[in-house]
């Protein structure tokens, strides 16, 4: 019979494809560099494959490692599913989670105060950003899990809701009128703006940029002061903006997709608990389209 394959040199073969550091991998798992190096020696001998590339201090996966990776994390997240099964202790501890502050309007009050009342034993500590620094900093380990805008960067997500994007203004504003059209929006990295740009330079639309923040609250002021139009996911759609309907020549856009991504040890436990919870409530959420935010 074949022996198993070690699920202690899986987690730090992960750690490295997470961070692409022997050094960083070797803290995440707590640890000797060494130790670490001669786990992924034994593991590319048992497999009898190269698993990393090691370019002076960069460490990428071959094709080989790439096919483990996404295997191995199916074997870690099984591994963490069977303990939970035969465990009978409260979930306690700590989860550093990553939120888009488009969402966070209403994903931190209703969905993260509701997670704190059924689980009083376990610390969320929170980080609102733009999806590319929250995928920067899973990379970098700042995060066991992260909500982002699929698109960016789709390895390893997992995607739960996708929302139509819409196109608002202030009610009763003049920005709607302006020649070129005054766009608020996200830095240049930004997925919605890229799409945004796109569609209108499709359309033919004269437009130009009249606000940039990478906060989603000041994009928001921007358009509910009038100083520009914007486009928003569904669910971050606030009371005094006007949806714009398409008989006003705007292009339609793309869907926003969330996603989940979870760092390589964050399964199972309190991971799960957190992560499932968020799920389900971004599913329960109403719509906020009222009378008010709708044309």
């Amino acid at each position: 019979m074949t022996a198993p394959l070690d699920l202690d040199q899986l987690q730090s073969f992960c750690a490295i494809a997470d961070c692409g550091s022997f050094t960083e991998a070797a803290r995440r798992v707590n640890k000797t560099q060494s130790a670490v190096s001669m786990q992924i020696k034994r593991l590319e001998e048992r497999l009898g494959q190269s698993l990393l590339t090691r370019d002076g201090r960069s460490v990428t996966l071959t094709l080989h490692g790439e096919a483990l990776y996404a295997r191995a994390r199916k074997m870690l997240r099984t591994n963490a599913e069977i303990l939970d099964h035969f465990s009978d202790g409260d979930l306690a501890g700590s989860i550093r989670f990553g939120v888009p502050d488009d969402y966070a309007v209403r994903l931190l009050p209703v969905i993260l105060s509701s997670f704190q009342r059924t689980h009083p034993k376990i610390a969320v500590d929170v980080a609102c950003m733009a999806s590319e620094e929250l995928l920067s900093g899973m990379r970098g380990g700042r995060y066991d899990l992260i909500v982002f805008t699929q698109g960016t960067d789709q390895n390893f997500g997992e995607l739960f809701r996708t929302e139509r994007m819409f196109w608002v203004a202030s009610h009763g504003g003049r920005a709607l009128a302006s020649e070129p059209l005054a766009i608020a929006c996200g830095p240049q990295c930004c997925i919605w703006r890229k799409d945004a740009q796109q569609a209108l330079e499709r359309s033919g639309k004269d437009f130009r940029i009249a606000y940039t923040s990478s906060n989603a609250t000041a994009i928001s002021s921007a358009v509910l002061s009038d100083l520009a139009v914007g486009f928003l996911p569904e669910s971050a759609l606030q009371p005094g903006m006007r949806v714009i309907n398409d008989e006003h020549g705007l292009p339609r856009l793309g869907d926003a997709q969330i996603a989940l991504m979870r760092a390589s040890h964050a399964y199972g436990g309190i991971y799960d608990a957190l992560a499932n919870h968020i799920v389900q409530s971004m599913g329960n959420l109403p719509t906020p389209r009222t009378a008010e935010a709708a044309e």
